[in-house]
C-alpha cells in the first residue's frame, strides 16, 4: 500500500508528479491531476494551483512547458480534503495534515538517495530551513519551530525548479 509519504519521496527523488513534470504542458497535468484547478495567468507566466501542487508555466511559442512544481506540504494543516489533488488520493490513499522531516528523510534513504542541508540564503524566512536531494536537485523546506514538539521540523514545501539544479551543480 502506497502512502503520503511515498508520494512526497518520490517527487523529492524523481522531481515528477503522476508521470508529469518539468516540461510538461498544462494539457497532461490536467490528465494526471484532473480539472480542478486555479489558473493565474500574467503575460508569458502561468501559475496552476491544484492545492497541494502548484505550477508555473512560461510560454514558448505556441506551448506552455512547466518550469517549476512545488508541493504545498503547509497547506495540508488547514484542510486535506479539498487540496489533495482526487488522483493523488486515488493512488497515496489519505494524506497526513503534516509531514515530520525525519520520516521524509528516511522515505528518501529508502528510496536510495540522500538529503543534506543548504546553507540558509540570504532573506530567506526565519525558521525554514533548506535542504536538497542530490540526485533530483528537489529542495525541501522545513519550518523548525520552537517550543512545539507536535510541529517541529515538519516539511513545508518542496520544489523542483531546474533554476535549483544550475546553483546547485
Amino acid at each position: 500500500m502506497t502512502s503520503d509519504l511515498d508520494f512526497y519521496a518520490h517527487v523529492a527523488t524523481r522531481g515528477e508528479v503522476l508521470g508529469a513534470g518539468i516540461g510538461t504542458q498544462p494539457a497532461q497535468w490536467e490528465a494526471a491531476l484532473g480539472t480542478d484547478h486555479l489558473d493565474i495567468e500574467e503575460a508569458d507566466l502561468l501559475r496552476r494551483d491544484y492545492g497541494l501542487v502548484e505550477l508555473s508555466f512560461q510560454r514558448d511559442d505556441d506551448a506552455w512547458p512547466c518550469f517549476g512544481v512545488s508541493l504545498q506540504v503547509h497547506r495540508l494543516s488547514q484542510d486535506t480534503a479539498s487540496q489533495v489533488p482526487a488522483p493523488l488520493r486515488e493512488v497515496y490513499g489519505e494524506f497526513a495534515p503534516a509531514v515530520r522531516f525525519d520520516q521524509l528523510t528516511d522515505a528518501i534513504a529508502k528510496l536510495g538517495h540522500s538529503v543534506e542541508p543548504e546553507p540558509d540564503a540570504a532573506g530567506a524566512s526565519p525558521g525554514i530551513h533548506r535542504h536538497r536531494v542530490p540526485g533530483s536537485g528537489v529542495r525541501i523546506f522545513v519550518r523548525v519551530r520552537e517550543g512545539t514538539r507536535r510541529q517541529a521540523d515538519a516539511v513545508w514545501s518542496l520544489s523542483v525548479s531546474p533554476a535549483w539544479w544550475r546553483e546547485a551543480g
